[in-house]
């Protein structure tokens, strides 16, 4: 069995290297796939080049936080890459750069190998009831399609426009400034209905072959429904889902296997995990983590190494 592990980088190199070797010394014979926001960082693959199957996609996209372009688009690309190059992967992992193993690597594609599922993603209908989100988010985030307004001005002006009082109660419009400043308008066509449903869930997954074939069929066949995610907010949180699962021939596992600690997030980004946290992150529930900051604590990367290591 096979697993291709999918990178998504901005930033660190040193902290990409160190996860890069991880998985590689952990899982020799994985594959590994790097897409790197260069408008961030520059990433050398250099100090890598004794490593085997490790691939850094060519990106010409800007990509922006919360489009589509951030995760979703190069996920797809990612996609591409593999069946267009005949990788022979089982299981398709997505991480970060921030992302780190919690247990050895032998003991999650060992689980991978002998499941029945086709896939750990966390997802939920956004107009469910006890859901991690309020209803009005998933609406605002899916059923709205919205502009980027340019300009150094526009978030200043469109932080106090929102907050006329005639703007609320006459027009439609909908702002999203945390990955804006954005402009939208609910709409009445949707790709949504009783038997198509909108979901949302977290932007990590770790998929099956079929799964992920499915995805490319599913993308190739609908262009519509992928033009319409493109004027959403933070499409990675649904898109995929949405796709998933509303296929209920797939045996899908409402668990990403990730551990993730939104507390107190700002603007959507999760605490950043310390050695306090090592006894929870492993405790057997998890194949990964995150994030962590090796400038900011790498006492807990040294100790999940003596146990991905052991």
């Amino acid at each position: 069995m096979k697993i291709c592990y999918f990178i998504q980088t901005h930033q660190n190199p040193q902290q990409i290297y160190r996860l890069v070797r991880t998985i590689k010394r952990s899982s020799p014979h994985s594959q590994i796939l790097i897409n790197h926001n260069f408008n961030r960082s520059y990433l050398d693959l250099t100090p890598l080049q004794d490593l085997s199957d490790i691939h850094l996609l060519e990106n010409q996209e800007y990509l922006i936080r919360g489009d589509f372009s951030g995760q979703v688009q190069p996920y797809l690309n990612a996609v591409n890459w593999l069946l267009e190059n005949n990788s022979d992967f089982d299981w398709l992992i997505n991480l970060t750069g921030q992302d780190y193993p919690t247990q050895p690597l032998l003991e999650t594609e060992d689980f991978l190998a002998q499941t029945n599922s086709d896939g750990f993603i966390r997802y939920w209908d956004i107009f469910a009831d006890r859901i991690p989100w309020d209803r009005e988010k998933g609406f605002k985030r899916y059923y709205c399609q919205y502009w980027r307004i340019p300009g150094r001005w526009s978030y200043s002006f469109l932080k106090e426009f929102q907050q006329l009082r005639l703007i609320k109660q006459l027009t439609p419009l909908k702002f999203y400034l945390t990955y804006g400043p954005l402009v939208g308008i609910p709409r009445r066509s949707t790709p949504f209905n009783h038997e198509f449903s909108c979901y949302g869930g977290w932007a990590w997954y770790t998929l099956s072959r079929k799964c992920v074939e499915y995805i490319k069929n599913f993308v190739d066949r609908h262009p519509n429904f992928v033009d319409y995610y493109k004027r959403t907010v933070v499409p990675e949180e649904s898109f995929i889902q949405t796709i998933l699962v509303n296929n209920q021939n797939f045996n899908l596992v409402n668990d990403d296997k990730r551990y993730i600690d939104y507390t107190g997030a700002i603007g959507g980004s999760p605490r950043t995990l310390t050695i306090q946290d090592y006894s929870t992150i492993t405790n057997g529930k998890f194949h990964f983590a995150r994030k962590f900051d090796l400038q900011q604590d790498a006492e807990i990367l040294d100790k999940l190494d003596a146990l991905i290591f052991k």
